[in-house]
């Protein structure tokens, strides 16, 4: 029960979200370097480019968060919201869609609006159809560029990883890299498999980051604190040897539940303190393997 509660929450289904209390929620903004700054708060985190020329945000929480958003948008700057980004369709990123989208346009990959006006199922969750004010008004395939604050805000799709819309944002000038859930900075990730997500189409993506960005790049993860390069290194270790260890298991003839009485994942007990715990972790891996 408390498995689906936590997968329910990432996926923020009506009821449950309704009945979610954000009073008790603090939110607030760091500084990472250049023109970007990180508001965190419930939910993924936010990424802020801010300049003479307004404001571009990356994903926007939840909906009873906006306020607070707001208030913390006002204290870096007082310029207007330009653009926003999301980096995917989960609600937890897209919740305040409907708010913002008011007074700036909303881009996504064209899988993200897809997601979104059609709604969506995951581990028994349902998530439906967003209202029209909260979709996606511009929508790419491969990559986009905004220009603004003399930045250059590159959005690239990265197939099937954490779902099949996910996009990194690259802040070329600040040398500033926002993952999205492509990256949860310390804890096993959430795949969707449902909704076109792949644990090797994710170590993909990581090692594509990896190679393309900077030795000195710093890196906003979906999830967790602020992080560098070698962060990504040690995640997409972490796919890799756990997949292995799921895998050897598997090749071993043992069943998923043998696997997780095995503890398999021991080694990496520390990856199973966020809201994806060890055995979730197990399970999304193996079904992977065999196709279910």
């Amino acid at each position: 029960m408390r498995k689906t509660s936590l997968i329910l929450a990432l996926l923020v289904a009506t009821s449950s979200l309704a009945q979610r209390d954000f009073s008790g929620v603090e939110v607030k903004s760091t500084h990472v370097a250049g023109t970007v700054h990180v508001i965190v708060g419930a939910g993924g985190n936010i990424g802020v480019s801010v300049g003479e020329d307004g404001i571009v945000m990356i994903d926007d929480q939840y909906a009873p968060l906006a306020p607070k958003i707001e208030v913390a948008l006002r204290l870096i700057t007082p310029k207007p919201v330009r653009f926003i980004l999301n980096t995917h369709h989960h609600g937890d990123h897209t919740g305040g869609n409907e708010v913002f989208g008011k007074s700036a346009p909303i881009v996504a990959h064209e899988n993200v609006r897809k997601r979104l006006a059609a709604g969506t199922t995951a581990r028994g969750g349902t998530t439906p159809p967003a209202p029209a004010g909260a979709l996606p008004v511009l929508t790419f395939n491969d990559s986009l560029t905004i220009h603004l604050n003399g930045e250059d805000v590159r959005a690239v799709h990265m197939p099937h990883g954490h779902t099949d819309g996910d996009s990194v944002i690259w802040f070329t000038k600040s040398n500033v890299v926002h993952m999205g859930d492509t990256f949860f900075n310390g804890t096993f990730p959430f795949v969707d498999r449902e909704n076109g997500g792949s644990v090797r189409g994710l170590t993909t993506n990581i090692d594509k980051v990896i190679a393309t960005i900077p030795d000195d790049a710093k890196v906003i993860p979906g999830h967790g604190p602020l992080s560098d390069k070698n962060g990504l290194r040690a995640f997409v270790a972490m796919l890799r040897a756990t997949s292995a260890a799921v895998e050897g298991a598997i090749a071993a003839g043992k069943t998923l539940e043998q696997i997780k009485s095995d503890k398999v994942l021991a080694a990496w007990d520390s990856w199973g303190q966020g809201f994806i715990k060890s055995d979730f972790w197990i399970e999304t891996i193996h079904n992977e393997l065999t196709g279910k």
